[in-house]
């Protein structure tokens, strides 16, 4: 379903990312591990196009998207949930959940299934996004990208700074979207047993490049853990 051959990204005199090529199965969990400052966040932001590739192609449904703007990508089918969670301090839950319909024609609706996926923010649909906790946020973040019903969903550390039992209800939902079958999702992550638990398939990065790749299966038996702890 998404195909990147050849990428590379630079910052200033920095060779950032190098030479990656990659391939993100059409329904099932991809994920993606290594320590801060290796170029996750980076390759992310060049899949959502806020960052412009130096070289390099990608495709989506077999349509090269490496030049469009991120509205665009989002409008093809693209979901993206950023490190941070950069939801809208100042609007509502329910405003926050509408700013994810924009690339969706005018008037549409809320879907239902994100208030039965994560009950709090109907409890919680008229507060201000920033009154939340980090927890909430992280929710709110998810339910933000489903409103556009993405059909590949690109998560940026959502464990990052979430109580355990937030950690677990992520957890549940991720499980849940991919065993429909009708959504792809890429997850970003440091912590090994969350990414070990739903990856079907798993990249290594390290200084910008893959050095382990393999079936989520194979995890342990491949050492990802031990690279991560380097």
């Amino acid at each position: 379903m998404l195909t990147v051959t050849g990428l590379n990204q630079y910052y200033g005199g920095s060779h950032i990312l190098r030479h990656l090529d990659f391939t993100v199965p059409n329904g099932q969990v991809t994920a993606l591990l290594g320590r801060n400052g290796v170029g996750k966040t980076t390759l992310m932001r060049c899949l959502m196009g806020l960052v412009k590739v130096a070289q390099g192609q990608i495709h989506w449904q077999g349509q090269e998207i490496g030049t469009l703007p991120p509205h665009l990508r989002v409008k093809a089918g693209i979901g993206y949930v950023p490190q941070g969670r950069e939801i809208f301090p100042r609007l509502t839950v329910e405003e926050n959940l509408r700013m994810g319909l924009a690339s969706l024609p005018a008037g549409s609706a809320i879907p239902e299934h994100i208030f039965q996926t994560f009950p709090v923010l109907w409890e919680m649909r008229q507060r201000r996004g920033g009154d939340l906790s980090g927890g909430q946020q992280q929710q709110l973040a998810i339910g933000r990208a489903l409103a556009a019903a993405p059909r590949l969903l690109i998560l940026d550390e959502p464990t990052e700074g979430i109580q355990p039992s937030i950690i677990k209800e992520i957890e549940r939902v991720i499980r849940q979207l991919a065993s429909s079958g009708q959504m792809t999702i890429l997850l970003v992550e440091q912590y090994y047993e969350f990414a070990r638990s739903l990856a079907q398939h798993y990249l290594v990065m390290e200084r910008g490049e893959f050095v382990l790749r393999g079936a989520g299966e194979a995890m342990d038996r491949d050492g990802v853990r031990e690279r991560l702890a380097v």
